[in-house]
């Protein structure tokens, strides 16, 4: 059996009393949509950003694709191809939508000697860049300002310059959140043209979007994982369908 691409190992993050992730064994296979799921503050945004290289465990490892990134930090996590999106839009709202993007590049490849050549002249950037609003759907956007877009499409950006820098992996931080039925469902459309191109880690309050789209689901509960299968074998979980999804589902 091939290794997982992501796996944890006894992950542990305290902030004082509270234990925000308790001895977390986390499994995501290559090429899977694995979903994290659990009510608030169960802890999923920080494990997300432990695995990151936001926050440092208290205890435990982190392994992703073949290397001890524990104590790595944000920037050479990312250049070993793992990448995340926020809760809350991170854009620079007075830029261009390709700025945007292009910045996302430039930041990949890092640092340039190129002083004095415009950056949206090079096309060592803005090629890449353009690939990545086409992949959203928002190429015909290159040109505005990022705040004429809507609360969907400036999601669809974030998507766009977390995908600019070709990682391996993704990890999504509720990237439907606070969106519309029309912009949920196009982002559900993306995430799902995304399946098998990356490896994605979906945190997400929206089940229906949840059990449409994910290979595999982990359940957060107190900071500890209480169960992880296919989406049947949740689905169908007694424990969890009593700490979240409800006797209804």
């Amino acid at each position: 059996m091939t290794e997982p691409l992501l796996h944890t190992k006894g992950l542990v993050k305290r902030f004082g009393g509270v234990v925000a992730t308790n001895h977390v064994d986390l499994q995501v296979e290559r090429g899977h949509l694995h979903a994290l799921i659990g009510p608030n503050g169960a802890g999923k945004s920080t494990l997300i950003g432990q695995l990151s290289g936001e926050m440092a465990p208290d205890a435990g490892r982190i392994h992703f694709d073949g290397h001890d990134v524990t104590g790595l930090h944000v920037h050479r996590r990312a250049r070993l191809g793992l990448a995340r999106s926020f809760q809350i839009t991170s854009i620079f709202k007075t830029f261009s939508v390709l700025a945007n993007v292009t910045l996302a590049v430039q930041a990949h490849q890092g640092h340039s000697f190129r002083f004095w050549r415009p950056a949206l002249g090079d096309t060592a950037l803005t090629g890449p860049a353009l690939s990545a609003l086409e992949r959203v759907g928002l190429a015909d956007r290159a040109r505005d300002p990022a705040s004429a877009l809507s609360h969907g499409e400036r999601r669809q950006l974030e998507l766009a310059m977390a995908l600019a820098g070709d990682p391996v992996m993704l990890l999504l931080d509720e990237p439907m959140a606070g969106m519309g039925p029309d912009d949920g469902l196009r982002m559900v459309e993306l995430l799902a043209s995304l399946k098998g191109e990356r490896t994605i880690l979906l945190v997400e309050h929206d089940m229906d979007a949840v059990f449409q789209l994910a290979d595999r689901i982990s359940v957060l509960v107190y900071g500890a994982v209480i169960a992880s299968g296919t989406p049947d074998a949740i689905r169908a979980d007694e424990q969890v369908r009593q700490a979240y999804l409800g006797e209804d589902r």
